[in-house]
């Protein structure tokens, strides 16, 4: 066994990846532009009331344009979404250039080709370490059962291969 190092957080990394998981854009519109980050830590919370959470780095410059929106729009990427992924994750340049996207009256962004839409308000944020912990309120959503979603696993983005019956 390893114990994790703060100075060396390889080895936490390998373990983290050994988990699949799926990919969400948080996006809104501020000042009429979209803004948005990509998450990996997705988690369904609970049914009654309806939550998810996501997890955001302290360092993040784009969060706290996002943390003050009415609404966000949670996009679970699907297999097409490879390249907007690491189009919206980078550090510059126009990162909704050649991204389809709806916004709604209440200001959240979801992006065309997702296997789901969620919109959502702001319920909790919580520090834990290097994040913050953002519980959201689920306001609307929409399935798009026809959307495989893209997997984050072993630090690369993948399609999920059809099940044997």
């Amino acid at each position: 066994m390893i114990v994790p190092d703060p100075d060396e957080t390889g080895p936490l990394r390998q373990v983290y990846g050994a988990y699949p998981s799926g990919v969400v854009a948080v996006c809104a519109l501020r000042d009429a532009a979209p803004v948005g980050i990509v998450a990996s830590s997705f988690v369904a919370v609970s049914m009654n009331p309806p939550l998810v959470s996501v997890c955001v780095q302290h360092t993040s410059t784009t969060w706290p344009l996002l943390a003050d929106r009415p609404r966000l729009g949670l996009s679970v990427l699907g297999t097409t979404h490879d390249r907007a992924c690491r189009q919206i994750a980078s550090k510059t340049g126009d990162r909704f250039a050649g991204i389809g996207y709806t916004a709604t009256g209440e200001g959240a962004v979801l992006l065309h080709g997702a296997a789901a839409w969620l919109d959502c308000s702001i319920d909790t944020v919580a520090s834990a370490g290097d994040h913050d912990l953002v519980l959201l309120r689920v306001e609307a959503m929409q399935p798009h059962e026809k959307v495989a979603p893209l997997v984050f696993h072993g630090s690369g983005l993948h399609a999920l291969s059809a099940l044997a019956s």
